[in-house]
């Protein structure tokens, strides 16, 4: 299988390739998923899909649909409603050789994994020198939808990004959807995808032609020189939005995708720090030991002489997502909130 001969993009600015890939045919998040799912099963013979509802007409967001049919039943496979069991399974077949795909339809059912993701998955590769590889790739997904309140739409991906031994991403674009995705694949490090459910209809330029983005490449979406926006998931497009507005009181703001929470892009931050001399985080997960605090705690270890006015961090409020429809909209930040956190900044 040819995975080392797939073109591999590691730039870290968005400026420099947005003209190129407005010439390229135009996608949604949730085709570049399933693109990038299909080019692996047609790479990879030990590429295989497993995962709730994955055969069902829905196709998990549309990501699936289709591929039982083109592929079989033996590559493409329904799982029980038993995730530690399933996510076990795949691990176990992902240390054999295969490279599993396993496919959550919600965060909120990994912490029924933990053992096998966190003691197993996690642990292997340390434990055996390297000898045993896990190219385990775990897809799930995040944010509310029609009322899923507390237990359907948490924001987990901090749990998993404080262990050593995975890698946890968080494609904000289907550009980047199907280049992590297939990376993830190609890789053979246990990997946790969290996709946000209202990215995918987002639609951009992608290439036909498969390509790999590695892990621990950040990306700035926009330039800026009066502050730094560091973002994660669908929060950077608030972020982005946040920047237009801004921009209208002549406030330069810099946008960084951070695509890959674990590992970190420290670098890309730092520089960037070091440019506008202010810092603002927006997270889809809540401050306490959060991604928002892991990146506060990088500024303030490596660039402190550097910032101007303390951090800023945007985050969910520290409680149970309600399920009531006019609570939702007050529990969720926005642009405004990180518009008022910028110009707060003395």
């Amino acid at each position: 299988m040819p995975w080392t001969k797939l073109q591999a993009d590691d730039s870290r600015s968005e400026v420099v390739f947005h003209q190129a890939r407005l010439s390229q045919r135009e996608i949604t998040y949730r085709e570049a998923i399933k693109e990038a799912l299909t080019q692996a099963l047609e790479m990879d013979p030990n590429v295989f899909l497993i995962g709730e509802g994955i055969d069902d007409p829905g196709g998990v967001f549309g990501t699936t649909v289709g591929l039982k049919e083109k592929f079989g039943k033996d590559r493409v496979m329904d799982s029980p409603i038993a995730e530690n069991g399933m996510t076990g399974i795949a691990m176990g077949a992902a240390i054999t050789g295969m490279r599993p795909v396993f496919i959550h339809m919600r965060v909120d059912f990994l912490p029924m994994c933990m053992d096998q993701i966190i003691n197993h998955a996690a642990k292997w590769s340390y434990m055996t020198g390297g000898r045993v590889k896990v190219p385990l790739t775990i897809r799930a997904v995040i944010g509310r939808g029609w009322g899923s309140a507390a237990q359907h739409s948490q924001s987990l991906q901090a749990l998993f990004a404080h262990i050593p031994g995975l890698r946890v991403l968080m494609p904000a674009s289907p550009y980047d959807a199907k280049g992590l995705l297939l990376g993830s694949i190609a890789g053979n490090t246990p990997t946790i995808i969290i996709e946000h459910r209202w990215l995918y209809d987002q639609k951009e330029g992608v290439p036909e032609e498969p390509y790999v983005i590695h892990p621990g490449k950040g990306l700035v979406r926009r330039e800026g020189s009066d502050v730094t926006i560091v973002a994660c998931s669908y929060m950077v497009y608030e972020s982005l939005r946040a920047a237009d507005e801004l921009a209208k009181e002549g406030i330069r703001a810099e946008v960084i995708d951070l695509r890959s929470l674990l590992p970190l892009d420290e670098d890309l931050i730092i520089g960037s720090i070091e440019k506008t001399g202010r810092l603002v985080v927006a997270d889809t997960g809540w401050k306490a030991c959060g991604i928002s605090a892991e990146v506060a705690a990088v500024a303030a270890e490596r660039a402190i002489g550097s910032l101007k006015a303390p951090v800023r961090r945007i985050c969910l409020p520290f409680a149970p997502t309600p399920a009531c429809h006019s609570l939702e909209q007050a529990y969720y930040p926005t642009h405004t909130d990180i518009v008022s956190a910028v110009k707060g900044i003395r």
